[in-house]
């Protein structure tokens, strides 16, 4: 393997790998079928900045984690907002 070939699998690996954590982050949101389907296919149509964007503009869905709900009522002045 020459020096083009290793960057152009680095660079498929690491797009592979963004786009994974990207999907199981949305696994992780309560959202409708087709919202899941929506945010997914922006985080392979764009595969250098749509995970990102997947992430940081975090879809409306609530956390599907349980954690969430407890830290909610552990801290009942708001705190649980936060997360």
């Amino acid at each position: 393997m020459d020096a083009p070939e290793i960057l152009r699998v680095m660079l498929m690996v690491g797009t592979a790998v963004m786009l994974l954590l990207a999907l199981l982050f949305l696994r992780g949101r309560r959202l409708a079928w087709w919202q899941f389907c929506a945010w997914g296919l922006l985080a392979a149509c764009l595969p250098l900045i749509g995970p990102f964007l997947v992430i940081a503009l975090r879809p409306t869905g609530h956390p599907a984690h349980r954690r969430a709900a407890a830290l909610r009522r552990a801290h009942p002045r708001g705190l649980g907002r936060l997360i």
